[in-house]
């Protein structure tokens, strides 16, 4: 019988196992910006994406590539770049797009909310709405668009503040802004020469629009998200921000904690003054509680990792999912392809109930309404006499 020595000479020795690291997707490249149509036939845009075969057409077609192409093409314009380092030549149409934006937010004066003591959507959004809408052909006619094409292009930008219907604001409307930076693109009014104005002056300009409309009427977040969301209203900010951030010096991931780093950089950085006002408008203190995919985000080694992410985020969950595109517009200068529906309904007409996890989910276009977080921070600012907001313990 052998030793108990001598029958552990005769096992094997053990090895740690190699656990293997998933591999990493590599983020969507930059595909090249096509030219612009030489004569378009202008139309006014519709919905086309009506079912899931639709929107797999879209997913193939050159116009889900324009739009990758229009989108990373203006964010590769900034990397590594801070608002301040922007170039400050003037253009007309950039300073015109400037006046509109500026146009719509002292609009908002005319036409003050209800006090319905609600978080949920103030019913004046709509008639704001309806001012913004008479506006439109004065506004386009400064841009010098031909007369034609105003139809067209006034769309997108009446779909970019927020929902009449519903009331609610996300990144679909958020989209829809930059369509309409891209059907001016189309039309040559807007060169490669402003990409960077684009995201670092008139993208800011147009938050800071949407902001007022959110604080003012309590838009309601498009969809049933939430804070367990990137955010509950914006997405660009962060893929822009984070294509500014790339390579920075000192400025890490984890700075978006740092009181003091968002307070002196956010000027520059659209990401930190997404973050910071993000802080803002909610009553718990820390991204932990309050946008924990933001708080994971922070994690990252570096910016180079969240640009990669934030552009897969984009393609996935902006471009690739049903419930937002079902309200995508298509028209000349943003063609659809053969074979998709055609809308007899309007903009307004039924939605596409594609949930993923079940026939009884709620989707992200239905369901309850979801109160906005920035009308619960208002509505305590007004029962605090309007002092700072009151920061709820959360241990």
């Amino acid at each position: 019988m052998p030793s108990p020595a001598d029958a552990a000479q005769k096992l094997p020795a053990l090895i740690p196992r190699q656990r293997k690291q998933p591999a990493s997707e590599p983020p969507p490249p930059t595909p090249p910006l096509p030219p612009p149509p030489e004569t378009p036939t202008f139309t006014v845009p519709t919905r086309r994406i009506l079912s899931p075969h639709d929107h797999e057409l879209f997913l193939a077609s050159p116009t889900y590539t324009l739009i990758l192409a229009w989108i990373f093409n203006i964010a590769d314009s900034v990397r590594a770049t801070p608002a301040s380092a922007a170039s400050s030549a003037p253009h007309p149409t950039l300073n015109t797009i400037l006046s509109i934006l500026s146009d719509a937010q002292n609009l908002i004066t005319q036409y003050p909310p209800l006090d319905t003591g609600s978080r949920f959507g103030n019913p004046q959004f709509r008639p704001y709405l309806a001012g913004v809408t008479g506006q439109l052909d004065a506004w386009h006619a400064r841009l010098g668009l031909p007369a034609d094409a105003v139809p067209e292009v006034r769309t997108y930008l009446q779909h970019a503040l927020g929902s009449e219907s519903r009331i609610d604001y996300g990144s679909g409307h958020e989209l829809n802004f930059m369509l309409w930076l891209l059907c001016l693109n189309r039309l040559n009014l807007l060169p490669e020469s402003t990409f960077p104005a684009l995201a670092l002056v008139v993208f800011p300009a147009y938050l800071r629009l949407v902001r007022a409309l959110q604080t003012t009427y309590y838009l309601e977040p498009a969809g049933s998200h939430g804070v367990w969301g990137l955010d509950d209203y914006q997405f660009l900010p962060f893929l822009f921000g984070a294509s500014q951030l790339v390579h920075h010096a000192w400025i890490t991931p984890r700075a978006i904690h740092s009181e003091v780093t968002l307070e002196e950089h956010s000027r520059d950085y659209l990401y930190l003054d997404q973050v910071r006002f993000v802080n803002s408008v909610k009553n718990v203190e820390g991204l932990r509680w309050h946008s924990p995919m933001l708080d994971d985000i922070s994690a990252a080694r570096d910016w180079v990792k969240i640009e990669a992410g934030m552009r897969k985020m984009f393609v996935k969950e902006v471009l690739g999912k049903l419930p937002v595109m079902q309200h995508f517009l298509f028209g000349s200068l943003i063609p659809a392809v053969d074979g998709m529906s055609v809308d007899t309904g309007g903009e307004q007409g039924g939605h596409v109930h594609e949930h993923e996890n079940g026939e009884s989910a709620w989707g992200d276009c239905c369901g309850i309404p979801v109160p906005s977080s920035i009308g619960a921070a208002e509505e305590m600012k007004k029962r605090m006499g309007g002092g700072g907001l009151r920061r709820l313990p959360f241990d």
